[in-house]
């Protein structure tokens, strides 16, 4: 060097030392910059990564991954050793939610102590906290954490949202001394709001998927309900178009549902004779319930059918109207029934059907004591012969309806009218304590009503009731098949009400000594002779009924 220097001194310029001066200028501009080149390309790069790391986190929108791909970045940039995203949990308390490490490894809770005294103030003050020797810091040298953990370079930044502090991101290195600046800490806020906006999307996705699988899940709880209700439910929009329809709709329409869907109801084939429209408009217009249209339809498939229909206001959350709700039932068995059992009820009491358990009726039967009553008219044979067919019926009709409405009347069971004769019998299928004086009274009843009709007939139309009864054991059940039952009563006490029938005068009410033992103190009663009746040994003791002690008494059911 030094003959470098002596053959420049030989060959000097006579400016030469100020060369050198202006030399070494432009070298210690060159290393400026140089140096400023340097920091420019490093915050360039900063830059350029922070602009990756901004499509890399808003690349997803599932939250874990979201944290994750945070807190890798943030080691990798700030040279970290460890590195801990904090966030807000629904009690408002702050929980690590994930910890990465400089190899990208998650961190196990053991590994997980951190500076609280840090965190909390960065949550406090909602700006960042940079110490570059914790150790020495007299923020936080004394504190316990600090000194346990051996904690040195800090760097601890807020994660904000509309300057609502959600959580922090937490970064240290327990080795050295001096590893974050003020660069590292201007990096990581810039990129900790790019990241709350990204958990935020995430959060906010996660409750939307949340929110789409309960509506999922409560649609599918709804079309389970529809499903399952036996009824059909049909709504209607505004134009009076159906929109949804239940499997049970579709089954009573006999339509499946893509034939349903966007048809006005009344437009369907089935329903085009009714008068559905003016139910909907009413629906509409006064926003009231409507109950129970009953309607007697003919399906082509189907046969005969009987819908009821209700119709109610079909409304939003705001209570505004959106249409019609129908729900719609086929009536058409339940009807049936309810016909079957008004038959029944002519030949049971009603309120003996009303206990009646059809599950317990089985064929066969069972010993039982009953008082038996048969009523038949007399003189009905010639009086027959001189009628038409029409005329002998109405007449008949007139007779035997008031024999079985005082049977009736009186919680009996209509056995069978067998031509011009009635038999019934009392203490079943329900037991009945006065069953012998309720037979009496319904044979009374039955000559009152007999005489009422008389009176608004003409002589040549009076027909009257030989009435027999009496007490005692018979076999009492369903005799048949299981596609046609009868209830009957079977057995000798049967046949014996059945041969004082036979030999009770017109308009005499005959009782056996069974029945008269029962009733003895509540009517009025005159002698017969016994009679001697068709396989007994021995007369059988009678009793004719003139009249009770006192007054007929209203109905006994």
């Amino acid at each position: 060097m030094n003959a470098i220097y002596s053959l420049l001194q030989e060959e000097t310029h006579p400016d030469f030392e100020a060369v050198l001066e202006d030399l070494a200028q432009l070298s210690t501009e060159l290393k400026r910059l140089g140096h400023q080149v340097a920091r420019l390309e490093a915050e360039r790069e900063d830059l350029e990564a922070l602009t990756q790391i901004g499509h890399l986190i808003n690349s997803s929108l599932q939250l874990d991954d979201v944290l994750r791909i945070v807190m890798d970045t943030i080691v990798r940039l700030t040279g970290a050793e460890r590195g801990f995203l904090m966030l807000r949990d629904k009690q408002g308390e702050l929980s690590i939610r994930i910890a990465r490490n400089w190899e990208q490894e998650t961190l196990h809770a053991s590994e997980s102590a951190i500076s609280r005294t840090v965190v909390n103030q960065v949550i406090a003050i909602g700006q960042p906290v940079l110490t570059t020797n914790a150790q020495q810091d007299p923020r936080f040298g004394t504190q316990d954490s600090v000194i346990a953990h051996s904690l040195r370079s800090i760097l601890c930044v807020p994660l904000s949202i509309r300057e609502r502090v959600i959580g922090v991101i937490y970064a240290d290195n327990r080795f050295r001394s001096g590893l974050f600046t003020e660069t590292e800490r201007n990096l990581l806020a810039a990129f900790a709001n790019q990241a709350s906006v990204a958990i935020e999307n995430a959060q906010l996705f996660e409750s939307v998927r949340r929110t789409l699988a309960e509506v999922s899940e409560l649609k599918n709880l709804m079309d389970d309900v529809l499903t399952s209700i036996a009824s059909g439910v049909i709504t209607l929009d505004q134009d009076g178009r159906i929109t949804l329809c239940n499997q049970a709709a579709q089954y009573i329409l006999g339509k499946a549902r893509v034939d349903l869907v966007g048809k006005r109801l009344q437009d369907l084939d089935l329903l085009k004779s009714t008068n559905l429209s003016a139910y909907l408009d009413r629906v509409r217009r006064t926003n009231q319930q409507i109950v129970g249209v009953e309607y007697n339809l003919e399906h082509p498939d189907q046969g005969a059918l009987v819908l009821s229909f209700n119709f109610s206001s079909l409304k939003n959350t705001d209570q505004t109207i959106q249409g019609v709700a129908i729900v719609v039932e086929d009536l058409t068995e339940k009807k049936r029934l309810e016909s079957r059992q008004r038959l029944l009820s002519r030949m049971v009491s009603p309120a003996v059907v009303e206990q009646l358990d059809p599950d317990e009726l089985q064929l066969g039967g069972k010993r039982m004591l009953i008082t038996t009553l048969f009523a038949d008219l007399r003189g009905f044979t010639s009086f027959s012969e001189q009628r038409d067919p029409e005329e002998l019926v109405s007449i008949l009709n007139r007779y035997l309806g008031a024999a079985a409405e005082s049977v009736l009347a009186e919680g009996g069971t209509l056995d069978k009218f067998i031509g011009d004769a009635v038999m019934a019998f009392f203490n079943a299928p329900i037991p009945q304590a006065d069953h012998a004086l309720r037979a009496v009274y319904a044979a009374l009843r039955m000559r009152q009503m007999t005489i009422a009709i008389q009176e608004a007939l003409t002589p040549e139309f009076h027909l009257s009731f030989g009435t027999g009864i009496h007490t005692g054991e018979a076999i009492l059940g369903l005799v048949g098949t299981h596609q046609r039952m009868d209830y009957t009563a079977i057995g000798d006490s049967v046949n014996i009400a059945k041969r004082l029938q036979q030999n009770a005068g017109v308009g005499q009410i005959m009782i056996s000594q069974e029945v008269y033992e029962q009733i003895a103190d509540q009517v009025i009663t005159e002698p017969v002779s016994p009679i001697q009746a068709k396989g007994k040994k021995k007369p059988l003791q009678v009793y004719e009924v003139t009249r009770l002690k006192g007054e007929l008494p209203a109905r006994l059911i």
